[in-house]
């Protein structure tokens, strides 16, 4: 067989594998969106009879045969080719496929859709011992699934990998500590002053208008709804279905104007870059972004540095009004900008501002490594959360549902692997924006403008279109000449909010 149709049948091979998996993808979405709650357990069959199909595909031998046969005409490519990049990335997601039986595939899938309506239900409801057993079986099944993975330093290495390639428990614990000797001081000078006035923030702002005001600052930011749509739902999140299908949820309370819009915000920021990735590498291992990491940054840069930024909202600040007069009649500009980049001790992770956010990421990431190293009991999990909180905020949550029940991942997913992305997020998200405005320095002059064609488009060029084609360390070395680093965020840190607590 030719070279060319070898390739031809190994596309058509993992585009098969991908179509099942994305069928799953829309079950998911739709179990999240709007389908009936009676409808939880046939889904979570549903579920696990596509993903077990899936991996079937994607684990079928003939496609190791394939990759056997095409490697050497792959070595001899330019090592940036795309179908170089496309034979090696699916060798690596080819190798560890195969170490996981399809069997309990099915089992994860099924397991983690069954405990996430459970959650749905017991989070409103201030109950987890409602979802401690099957949060248990969770820990379990992760254990499990890293234990496939035999020869890992710790046994959070496995797990990191599925979504931070490269990444291993040592170096995000490193990451992180010196990160946070950065981050305490500057969060406890600026809680020690007087708090900001959000008030305004808690005004009754109808749905509707929220909605529509958010999804129209997304479509300037360049999110295509032709081939995009937003719903609401429990727990927000980006899904990609197909390059021409990149859709978005949030969560709307009336009587907080930030929920919605900064998490449509940042949800834009995850769909763009879904959006921009090269339509060829559609339905392969090439599709989509490279790392959580390199995706949390997207969200990130578009939520906070642009959205959160004084620049944008000298521009959108009269819009807002016009939008809402009686709330925010009387409401400057300053006191707005204050409101939205409140830092202060907070519960509820996906709300908080960006001093603190980190430090809600590390304590998850900690409990994740005392959980797995079965130093921490399920059972023990909200005493643990509650004292940790105690110790880092000087806050103890009131309950369950803005404590260990609060985010979605451990309830419809495995324990670990998962939150490193957010930070790892966090930090990229400068040092990307460092390297546009180098590129670009009219930038903010534009945000100022509400024009944001520049940033898109650097981005699109230098991130999205890749894809998964570079490795998340590679990307970052090609867009910024360096490897990851916290400098430029801390020193986005120290500038803003220097300026806004006159530290």
């Amino acid at each position: 067989m030719p070279v060319e149709d070898k390739l031809q049948d190994l596309k058509t091979r993992l585009i098969e594998a991908n179509d099942l998996s994305t069928a799953g993808a829309v079950l998911y979405w739709d179990q999240s969106t709007y389908m009936p709650p009676g409808g939880a357990s046939a889904r979570a069959r549903q579920m696990a009879t596509l993903e077990k199909l899936a991996h079937e595909k994607l684990t079928d031998p003939a496609i190791g045969r394939l990759l056997d046969a095409l490697e050497p005409w792959a070595e001899s490519l330019p090592s940036d080719s795309d179908d170089a990049a496309l034979i090696r990335e699916t060798r690596r997601v080819y190798e560890r496929a195969i170490k996981v039986p399809s069997d309990f595939t099915a089992l994860i899938a099924n397991h983690t859709a069954e405990t996430y309506q459970i959650w749905v239900e017991a989070r409103p409801a201030n109950d987890f011992k409602r979802v401690q057993p099957a949060l248990e079986k969770t820990l379990d099944l992760s254990r499990e699934l890293a234990n496939f993975f035999p020869g890992y330093d710790h046994i959070l290495d496995p797990l990191i990998d599925f979504s931070d390639y490269g990444m291993k428990a040592e170096t995000v614990g490193a990451i992180f500590a010196d990160l946070r000797e950065q981050l305490v001081p500057i969060v406890q000078a600026i809680v020690s002053q007087p708090p900001a006035d959000d008030a305004c923030l808690h005004e009754y702002y109808p749905e509707d208008k929220q909605l529509a005001f958010g999804a129209e600052i997304i479509r300037r930011f360049g999110y295509d709804f032709n081939r995009g749509r937003q719903d609401k739902t429990h727990h927000p999140y980006e899904i990609t279905f197909a390059h021409g299908d990149v859709r978005i949820t949030t969560r709307v309370k009336e009587r907080r104007l930030d929920e919605a819009l900064f998490s449509t915000l940042h949800e834009s920021g995850h769909a763009m870059y879904e959006q921009g990735v090269n339509p060829g590498y559609e339905a392969t291992p090439l599709g989509g972004g490279t790392s959580s990491g390199v995706h949390e940054s997207q969200s990130r840069l578009w939520e906070n540095i642009v959205g959160r930024s004084r620049r944008f909202w000298e521009h959108y600040y009269p819009q807002l009004q016009m939008m809402f007069p009686a709330q925010l009649r009387g409401v400057s500009l300053d006191t707005f900008y204050r409101a939205i980049n409140k830092v202060a001790r907070s519960l509820i992770r996906t709300d908080a501002d960006e001093v603190t956010y980190n430090l809600h990421v590390m304590l998850r990431f900690d409990f994740e490594k005392a959980m797995l190293e079965d130093r921490l009991a399920i059972r023990d999990l909200p005493d643990a959360w509650n004292a940790r909180f105690e110790q880092d905020f000087g806050i103890t949550p009131p309950n369950h549902s803005d404590g260990v029940l609060q985010d979605v991942h451990w309830f419809g997913g495995l324990i670990g692997g998962a939150f490193q992305g957010y930070t790892l997020g966090n930090i990229l998200s400068a040092q990307f924006y460092d390297a546009a405005l180098h590129a670009h320095p009219e930038i903010p002059d534009e945000i100022g403008r509400g024009q944001f064609a520049t940033l898109h488009d650097w981005l699109q060029a230098n991130i999205y279109t890749h894809g998964h084609k570079y490795t998340a360390a590679e990307l970052t070395e090609r867009v910024t000449g360096q490897p990851l680093t916290i400098a430029p965020y801390i020193a986005y840190l120290r500038t803003k909010y220097g300026e806004l607590y006159d530290l």
